[in-house]
């Protein structure tokens, strides 16, 4: 029987998800918080929720988060300020601006979903991203 090498261990290169993948969700509005919450518990995800952006930094620095959703006017702050302060942190976490406009500046945001996309096309997304972010 063949023994397994005593060397250094190698480094593990794919990110595994957890059992439900982890999506931080920052929206200052309480109700569209709470729906869009319900929206992406039922596609399957598990989903902290913020609606500062100081919170949704710390919330990033502890949890195992796969992927960031954020609106993007948010009191104080942007969706785009705030995702450049994400990357600076995590810089392979996704961030996805999920709005009714575009932002000027896309720097640090990964994807642009507008709110009137269907529901199918937008899990789509949410659901690559996250795959290619596990890979």
């Amino acid at each position: 029987m063949k023994r397994p090498s005593q060397g250094a261990p190698q480094p593990l290169t794919l990110r595994r998800p957890p059992p439900r993948p982890v999506i931080l969700c920052i929206e200052d509005n309480p109700d569209y918080l709470r729906l869009r919450k319900a929206v992406l518990e039922r596609g399957g995800y598990s989903v902290i929720c913020a609606a500062e952006p100081s919170d949704a930094l710390q919330a990033l620095r502890e949890a195992p988060v796969c992927l960031v959703l954020s609106d993007h006017m948010l009191r104080g702050s942007t969706g785009a300020d705030l995702a450049r302060q994400m990357k600076a942190l995590k810089p392979d976490v996704p961030v996805v601006i999920y709005s009714g406009n575009p932002p000027e500046a896309m720097r640090g945001v990964d994807v642009f979903i507008n709110k009137n996309e269907p529901i199918s096309e937008f899990f789509s997304i949410i659901s690559d991203l996250i795959q290619r972010y596990c890979e």
